[in-house]
């Protein structure tokens, strides 16, 4: 992913958090603690599921 990370706002200074990266066609995640262990990259449509479950509490 060539995008900007960025992390919750909420997690303010926070060490245990997740970053994101979103692109057009796709979503990174990845640890703060560890940001070269890896990347976890998901398409949009399925990382925006995802977060509509969250939000509705499923």
């Amino acid at each position: 992913m060539t995008q900007t990370w960025r992390k919750s706002t909420w997690s303010a200074s926070a060490a245990q958090c997740v970053e994101l990266a979103v692109a057009v066609d796709a979503t990174g995640v990845r640890d703060t603690k560890n940001r070269t262990g890896g990347t976890l990259v998901f398409p949009a449509r399925s990382f925006r599921a995802f977060l509509a479950d969250l939000k509705s509490g499923r």
